[in-house]
């Protein structure tokens, strides 16, 4: 899996999903929105689901991140849609 380099965009609220897996029940879940650096105006532009506890960090608008996505597709009746997940994400210091 790669790491690139993003400029976020926007970090929505986090949510609380439930989950048999967490021992509280409860899975914390929060899209973000990430825009490739260096595209300028036009660049790539990515909306990823982060769960557990990557879901509770927050970052600034207009903040350099490097982080790692995982790309899926799921059929479901016969449409087709993409996931994007962050698996990690860490802020870049200037």
């Amino acid at each position: 899996m790669e790491t690139f380099i993003f400029k976020v965009v926007s970090q929505g609220d986090v949510t609380y999903i439930p989950s048999t897996k967490q021992e509280g029940g409860q899975l914390a879940k929060c899209v973000i929105r990430l825009k490739e650096f260096g595209g300028g105006k036009f660049g790539d532009e990515y909306i990823c689901t982060m769960f557990g506890n990557l879901a509770q960090c927050r970052f600034a608008e207009g903040e350099l991140v490097a982080a790692s996505l995982r790309f899926q597709v799921h059929e479901v009746n016969g449409n087709c849609y993409q996931e994007i997940i962050a698996n990690d994400v860490v802020s870049i210091n200037k």
